[in-house]
């Protein structure tokens, strides 16, 4: 499995001086004291942030992940561009052959000398979910719940998320099995009814794969997964964290509003369900299977279906602040301690000495500046890589 310590060549030794905080890392940890000889960074005007989580990844630049799983730590290259200091890769429903390419290309490693975001683990979005709700994954690839097509599947090796539609035959066994080797479970493209929601939570599910997209809607009578997830009393589902999307397309922003006044920051988090046109002109392209249209911030199939974002989790971060009026601290707190505690990495997500260097550097707008991993500028959008 990849371990992710800074590489032998890397200078993790950092200084972080004049932003809204400042910031010593020490052997790629944040410390108490500067290091001396540390590189000295100037944050003067920007908004130091804990480094950013991003858990729903598709692609980015052009490269789509369930198409091109090999090119993984070029996808994380890019990302740290967009602020992104960790992630989760993530392959829809495809070909058995591309989430065994992407297992095999993250156990590898990065190749030497490489520097972005981190990849956490990957995120297996299908193949067991429901025909009705299948948006933009391919028909001919959706299974039905088998103890033999998740062979090979852990958190060890490499399976750090997996969502699944409870409903269907054998869903709540699978359920249990990959709970027991470590993997979370995501309950999402689903026609699950509360009871199924309820039933998957029993089993170890934790969280909800884009919350109101993919899933049926809260009815008088049948609340549904989105019912479950913002008015559910019992203690084990009132734990469930909620991914959302908040691109301005996926949810109305009085629906965006009503989630975050239900979930609030400990369970609200905040994803891109970025693709790989994230970066691309807008216009027409060709994404894994698909033609796609990528504009204003979105990627659709051209007959409108909505098949990801191209928003990067930062674009998503800033539209929540204005759209829910919530603290900046609150905001933050939905890609970082958020994301940090669902996948249970304690060492991200939070600026304390011990922990991860990682940090996210944003202007007065929320536009990423500059990313740190590890103690190591990995991306300075200024143009300076080292000493500022």
């Amino acid at each position: 499995m990849y371990d992710d310590e800074p590489m032998p060549d890397r200078k993790p030794d950092l200084v972080v001086r004049g932003g809204s905080r400042d910031v010593a890392i020490a052997g790629g940890l944040v410390a108490t004291t500067a290091p001396g000889g540390a590189t000295v960074l100037d944050a003067s005007g920007l908004t130091v942030l804990p480094g950013v989580i991003d858990l729903q990844v598709n692609g980015v630049a052009g490269i789509d992940l369930t198409a091109e799983p090999a090119r993984l730590w070029e996808a994380g290259a890019a990302l740290a561009s967009y602020g992104v200091t960790a992630w989760l890769p993530t392959v829809i429903t495809s070909d058995p052959d591309a989430r065994d390419l992407a297992l095999e290309t993250y156990a590898t490693g990065p190749p030497a000398g490489w520097q972005g975001s981190v990849p956490l683990g990957l995120h297996f979005e299908g193949p067991f979910i429901a025909p009705a709700r299948k948006g933009a994954h391919p028909e001919q690839w959706l299974r039905l719940p088998s103890p033999e097509l998740v062979e090979g599947w852990s958190r060890d090796a490499g399976v750090l998320m997996a969502t699944v539609a409870p409903e269907l035959p054998g869903a709540i066994e699978l359920v249990r099995e990959l709970v027991g080797r470590g993997v979370r479970v995501a309950i999402g493209h689903t026609d699950a009814t509360a009871d199924d929601v309820v039933a998957a939570v029993d089993a170890g599910a934790t969280s909800l794969t884009h919350l109101g997209n993919a899933m049926p809607p809260m009815l008088a009578r049948e609340p549904g997964p989105v019912g479950v997830a913002l008015g559910g009393t019992r203690p084990d589902v009132t734990r469930l964290v909620a991914g959302v999307i908040v691109d301005g397309h996926h949810l109305h922003p009085d629906v965006v509003t009503a989630m975050w006044s239900a979930l609030g920051p400990s369970r609200f988090l905040t994803v891109s369900d970025t693709t790989a046109g994230l970066g691309l002109p807008e216009g027409r392209a060709r994404l894994g299977d698909h033609e796609v249209v990528v504009s204003a911030g979105t990627v659709r199939l051209v007959d409108g279906t909505l098949a990801g974002s191209a928003a990067g989790v930062l674009d998503c971060l800033r539209l929540l602040h204005a759209t829910t009026g919530c603290s900046l601290e609150e905001a933050v707190a939905t890609v970082t301690t958020t994301p940090a505690g669902l996948v249970g990495d304690p060492t991200r997500g939070r600026l304390e000495p011990g922990l991860r260097g990682d940090l996210t550097l944003v202007d007065a707008d929320l536009q990423p500046v500059v990313t740190v991993v590890g103690g190591q500028v990995v991306h300075d959008l200024r143009g300076c890589e080292e000493v500022c």
